[in-house]
């Protein structure tokens, strides 16, 4: 089995996408450093627009995480609600 991971500036804008991460993906882990916050977990994570609205109290479009983006592992499968990153066997 292989890790994900991505990797997002430890900021305020960032602060809600890091902590619905971790809400949706309980093999998820977060490791601080300073100025960034890296998150990798086993095989798969996903990101879910709604977990986000949910947080934040407002609508999301899953475009914006790119903007806080620093860097990712894993393919890429993402559509309107959700964001996800993986390893295909």
């Amino acid at each position: 089995m292989s890790n994900v991971f991505i990797a997002f500036p430890s900021n305020e804008e960032s602060r809600p996408l890091v902590e619905a991460i971790l809400a949706d993906n309980p093999a998820a882990q977060a490791v601080h450093s300073p100025g960034l916050v890296k998150i990798d977990a086993p095989n798969r994570l996903t990101i879910r627009r709604q977990t986000i609205e949910e947080i934040t109290g407002r609508p999301f479009d899953l475009q914006q995480l790119h903007v806080n983006l620093i860097t990712l592992s894993g393919h890429i499968d993402e559509d309107d609600d959700q964001f996800s990153l993986s390893w295909k066997h």
